[in-house]
């Protein structure tokens, strides 16, 4: 098999034609034989998915695409409040991969299904609907069933349906494609939030209220972790201090950050975001640029000593919570991904929520690069 290549492009513009007309250009000429495309535009161009991936399909001749809309977009550097577009191109074996359209729990399809068993694919690049009730559940199944590490995110969209490209404009489920063994790929997870508090025990719980952790009140255990500053105030706790839930067999670390939803004072209980039961772990982090991008650059650093060679390309699904959101400078996550680990084609887009391996994450940055 010859050596797979690859191009990424980018393109704004006053409208969805400007946009994709500027990404088109850049991205001619594509690899020979190029065969499958990964396209990302912005809120603004929500409305015209449909016609900006005709277009592109037909300047670049290109028969597959997968893709989503987000509230950001990313290349060589990240495009908010704006129409823009990016892409990353490249020319597979037509059979190193499978699109797939939407599926719900557990339900892939019988063609999926099949190629599955013979191809034997190990990673799936998937976008998911955030409206959809489902989507944890198929994120889950979808692993395990077809035995896939799993990289991607939810769409996010403020204008229009969070909308989705599976060869056509999808909606609802989980949807993208497989990718043979013969296409290597290498990931990275980061955290937007950092500890504060050791790992605890959940002692008391009733769906997502939490009354008690290790045999005393929640919320005292919680203001002690907090620590006295941030107790003294709890008012001062929205959008900074989240409880997080440390993922069972994970040997780095690992954890789910989910929203505090209300704190009881009267009764000293916890709501968050998540299901929770007596015996569960959990901790609580605290969300700051300084510690964001300090673990991103741990992530990258990971991946450095683990490639032999500087990636052929990649695509960085990041939070819309991160970006100008969380950093002060303009495109900090590109720059430092581009910093680590040099020049490559790269695209991506900032989401409602991120995938990696069986797990849906929030508040986190999820890089995959093709070796």
């Amino acid at each position: 098999m010859s050596a797979i290549q690859f191009r990424a492009a980018e393109g704004r513009g006053a409208g969805w034609a400007e946009a994709a007309k500027s990404c088109a250009d850049a991205l001619l000429p594509v690899p020979e034989g190029a065969s499958l495309g990964f396209l990302y535009v912005t809120d603004a161009l929500a409305g015209d998915l449909g016609s900006t991936l005709t277009f592109l399909r037909e300047r670049t001749r290109i028969p597959h695409w997968v893709g989503a809309i987000g509230l950001g977009v990313c290349g060589r550097r990240e495009h908010f409040e704006t129409p823009a577009v990016s892409a990353l191109v490249a020319n597979f074996p037509e059979g190193a991969f499978r699109v797939f359209a939407p599926v719900g729990r557990g339900a892939i399809g019988e063609g999926e299904r099949a190629w599955i068993a013979s191809a034997h694919p190990g990673v799936a690049v998937v976008h998911g609907d955030p409206r959809d009730a489902g989507i944890v559940a198929a994120v889950s199944s979808l692993s395990a069933e077809g035995g896939l590490y799993l990289v991607g995110g939810l769409s996010a969209a403020m204008s229009a349906p969070p909308r989705l490209v599976a060869d056509r404009v999808v909606e609802g489920g989980l949807s993208g494609v497989l990718l043979g063994p013969e296409i290597a790929v290498a990931t990275g997870l980061t955290q937007g939030c950092s500890p504060i508090g050791p790992v605890r025990r959940v002692s008391e719980a009733r769906e997502n209220i939490v009354m008690a952790i290790d045999e005393r009140p929640a919320l005292e255990v919680f203001k002690e972790d907090i620590g006295e500053l941030l107790a003294r105030d709890l008012r001062q706790v929205g959008g900074r201090i989240f409880a997080g839930i440390p993922v069972r067999g994970s040997d780095t670390g690992d954890y789910l950050v989910r929203n505090l939803m209300a704190l009881d004072v009267e009764r000293q209980w916890l709501a968050i975001a998540e299901k929770v039961a007596p015996g569960d772990p959990i901790l609580f982090c605290r969300r700051d640029p300084a510690s964001a991008l300090a673990d991103l650059k741990r992530m990258l650093g990971g991946l450095q000593r683990r490639l032999a060679a500087p990636p052929k390309a990649g695509l960085y699904f990041s939070c819309v919570a991160r970006g100008p959101n969380l950093f002060a400078g303009e495109s900090e996550e590109v720059d430092a991904i581009r910093a680590a680990l040099g020049d490559f084609p790269l695209a991506g887009f900032f989401g409602n929520g991120e995938i990696a391996h069986d797990r849906l994450y929030g508040y986190t940055g999820v890089l995959a690069l093709f070796l």
